[in-house]
């Protein structure tokens, strides 16, 4: 769609490397080295098979990276001071994604330091609705202690079946409880999305016609207008800004 697209892969299983087709012999230098500052961004970023997405893959030494962190000066700062120190990172890439593991340690606390916004994936399930909350007190903490840019830029809707009644609910509560801050694009449960990390492919590039690659496409839309149209406000108060 245009965008340049770095995807910084935190979480320790390597899930989104995986499905991107990073083997798991080509990941070294990634994520850890760079939060440790032991290798540069250029050494860390591969290209992946979507033209416009590179990867920053994480590997097995980053469950380590937690306990490391510990004793380290700037510690919930290493991944913001190490992007901020690449210099062209922020040139070279329109949107920096970064997959965070499912716990809130050091190495998620970087991300959420680093990042201006969180983008929600939440299952339709009532365990996930549990969750969000949780998620929500964690984002405004942050936001006053330590990245007072941060906030929640939206929640997607994941595995929706809506032929199941609980799907439904959950879908109902979650809109009627976040209104605008959910998409409106929703994620279905669809068998060639669990297919095709064992591929080593990206979905889109697996099967671009089935509901789930069409759901994504429709979501990235929908997030690049959301974008557009939340720096819009900001540009108009630049322009308008008197010149000295």
């Amino acid at each position: 769609m245009g965008e340049q697209v770095l995807l910084i892969d935190l979480d320790a299983q390597g899930n989104a490397s995986t499905g991107l087709g990073i083997s798991r012999s080509e990941r070294s230098p990634g994520t850890y080295e760079f939060l440790l500052g032991l290798s540069p961004l250029a050494d860390c970023v591969r290209a992946s098979q979507i033209p416009g997405l590179s990867v920053m893959p994480a590997s097995v030494s980053l469950a380590g990276a937690e306990i490391e962190l510990i004793d380290m000066e700037r510690r919930e700062h290493r991944l913001e001071d190490a992007l901020n120190a690449a210099g062209d990172a922020h040139r070279r890439w329109n949107i920096i994604l970064i997959d965070c593991p499912p716990s809130l340690g050091l190495v998620t606390l970087n991300a959420l330091v680093a990042v201006d916004a969180v983008l929600v994936p939440l299952q339709t399930e009532f365990l996930a609705l549990e969750g969000i909350g949780a998620i929500s007190n964690t984002v405004e903490r942050i936001k006053k202690r330590l990245n007072p840019r941060l906030h929640i830029a939206g929640v997607v809707l994941t595995m929706v079946d809506r032929r199941m009644t609980l799907s439904q609910q959950v879908e109902a509560d979650v809109r009627q409880h976040f209104g605008e801050l959910v998409f409106g694009t929703t994620i279905p449960r669809n068998v060639r999305i669990a297919e095709s990390p064992s591929h080593g492919l990206p979905v889109l590039i697996y099967d671009n016609a089935c509901a789930g690659s069409q759901a994504y496409i429709l979501l990235a839309s929908e997030f690049i207008r959301r974008r557009r149209t939340a720096a819009e406000p900001a540009q108009n108060e630049a322009d308008h800004e008197p010149v000295p």
